[in-house]
């Protein structure tokens, strides 16, 4: 009777129970699933990158490759014209060389040629050397002594009220000079109102006409002032210091703008004797 009771009747399911370690299992699993999909995106994504940084170094080291093998092929042309280039210039340099070596060496002869040459005209002019070369020579000095007296006579016509012979020029001062009769002075006047000491007088310039070749200058002398107004080219200007009865001479040979050249002609101071008779007469 008691078999009975613990079969199931007719009709009746029979359920078993489930353990507990079965959802801790399961929860666990997807867990790891999880975990393992995470970890595979993750390796996926790093591989990917790393792909795509290989890629992108290897195409910049192959266009780093291409740039030095284009350099290099360049380097390779530059040097091969250069060496072309220098290869020229010595070849040059070469034949420069011969031909300054072959153009000394004619120098040489040509200059041995000429000395001797010329040492032989030196020799045949000396022998041929005659009367008829002296007499000519001489002739020459005749006329230059003749262009020498033709010059003292004209100046000689040239003479102020004095006497005294007026130079034009710088080589007729000097001529003058020579003589000895006189002191000379010359002079360059230039500036507007500017002074100039010239022997022992002082002079300023006050104007010039270029043109007219009119001047006006003055002259200090002795304290004074004395003032000459428009004179000409060549005119000679006359006047006394103090104790002197030989008057100074004072001529301007040239103007410009602001600008007088001349001289200043000044009696040669004399012994006391020579003055006193001088008085005396």
């Amino acid at each position: 009777m008691s078999e009975d009771r613990n079969e199931p009747r007719e009709g009746q399911y029979v359920t078993e129970s489930t353990p507990n370690w079965v959802p801790i299992a399961i929860v666990a699993l997807a867990v790891l699933s999880v975990v393992g999909v995470g970890i595979g995106w993750s390796a996926a994504s790093h591989a990917k990158n790393a792909e795509e940084a290989l890629a992108t170094q290897t195409k910049t080291l192959q266009q780093n490759n291409e740039t030095m093998t284009q350099r290099l092929s360049q380097a390779e042309d530059i040097n091969a014209q250069l060496q072309n280039q220098l290869a020229a210039i010595s070849q040059k340099l070469n034949i420069e060389q011969t031909d300054l070596t072959t153009a000394k060496r004619q120098t040489s002869q040509i200059k041995n040629e000429y000395g001797k040459k010329l040492d032989s005209v030196q020799t045949e002019l000396a022998t041929k050397a005659s009367a008829d070369d002296v007499k000519t020579l001489n002739g020459d000095v005749s006329g230059v002594k003749s262009d020498l007296e033709a010059t003292k006579t004209g100046l000689s016509s040239t003479r102020d009220e004095f006497g005294n012979l007026i130079a034009r020029n710088h080589d007729e001062i000097d001529q003058l000079r020579r003589s000895g009769e006189r002191d000379y002075y010359e002079f360059t006047l230039t500036g507007k109102g500017g002074k100039s000491k010239v022997g022992s007088t002082m002079l300023e310039l006050r104007g010039t006409n270029v043109k007219k070749e009119q001047f006006t200058v003055a002259l200090y002398v002795d304290d004074m002032r004395l003032e000459k107004k428009n004179r000409a080219v060549d005119e000679p200007i006359y006047f006394y210091t103090r104790g002197s009865r030989t008057p100074l001479e004072l001529v301007v040979n040239e103007v410009g703008k602001d600008k007088a050249v001349g001289y200043l002609s000044a009696p040669k101071a004399q012994p006391q004797s020579a003055s006193a008779a001088t008085a005396a007469h």
